[in-house]
Parts: C-alpha cells; sequence; structure tokens
C-alpha cells in the first residue's frame, strides 16, 4: 500500500499486526482491525461520535495508540494538521465506564462508516492521525484512575 501525502510526497505504509489488532495508515488516518472477535465484544463506534471498548481492552489498546504516535504517518499528518489543537485531549470525552456491558466509552472523532446513529460493533474503526495522541490521553488517565 502507498500512502500519497499532501506535496506529493509518498511511503509505504503496510498493515501491522500486533496482538489481536491491526493498524493500517493511509490519508491521514489510521484504521484499527479487532478480526476473530465474537460481535458482543468488538469495539463499538457511533460514526463522528464516539468508541467503546471492553475494559480489559484498554491496556492493549493503549499500547497501539503508543505505537501509532511513533510511526512515520502520524508525524507527517500531524505537520500537515492546520488545526493546532486536534491532538488535544479535550477533543475526547474522559472515559465513562458501562457497568451493564462491561465498555468503557470515549466521545471522540471515530468513524466506522455507518451511517446509523447508535453504538454499533465494528470489525474495523478510523481515527484521523492529529486525534490519536488526545484519546491516548484519555485512555492513559482512565487506566490510572483505577
Amino acid at each position: 500500500m502507498t500512502l500519497e501525502l499532501t506535496g506529493g510526497s509518498a511511503f509505504s505504509a503496510l498493515a501491522r499486526k500486533t496482538g489481536h489488532w491491526t493498524r493500517r495508515y493511509a490519508g491521514g488516518a489510521v484504521t484499527f482491525g479487532c478480526p476473530g472477535r465474537a460481535s458482543e465484544r468488538a469495539p463499538r463506534v457511533w460514526s463522528s461520535r464516539g468508541l467503546g471498548l471492553p475494559e480489559p481492552e484498554l491496556p492493549g489498546f493503549a499500547a497501539q495508540l503508543r505505537r501509532v504516535m511513533k510511526h512515520e504517518a502520524y508525524w507527517i499528518a500531524r505537520a500537515a494538521c492546520a488545526d493546532g489543537r486536534a491532538g488535544d485531549a479535550a477533543r475526547w470525552s474522559p472515559g465513562r465506564y458501562d457497568d451493564e456491558d462491561g465498555f468503557v466509552y470515549f466521545a471522540g472523532p471515530c468513524t466506522h462508516g455507518d451511517p446509523w446513529p447508535g453504538y454499533r460493533p465494528a470489525e474495523e474503526f478510523t481515527i484521523t492521525l492529529p486525534h490519536v495522541r488526545g484519546l491516548r490521553i484519555r485512555v492513559a488517565a482512565y487506566l490510572a484512575a483505577e
């Protein structure tokens, strides 16, 4: 896969798999995949509104966010972003635990392509790269408060 960036430069971005997460970089965004999960334990996404993850998945997902922020695509997208506050934690809500389903929800800029309202199980979801930092801050804060 080749990623074309503003200004005509491009680089190869392969799908990465660590544990049971995959990451794919394209178009200034990262798409996280979670193959093989039962739909009741799959991440839940309300397109353009938020993300929900099973609480036991948070440490592994935090590691994925850390890896994204080390990738060249993150730094290129962040440098090209006109919104200097895109990486602020304020773009995401603090984590809210739902004791009915055991998920932790973060309202914020996450998509999966489903136009219907409400949180739905998603095999993949996408976050624009500059917004990854804010989510990483919120996930780390949630884990630190436990």
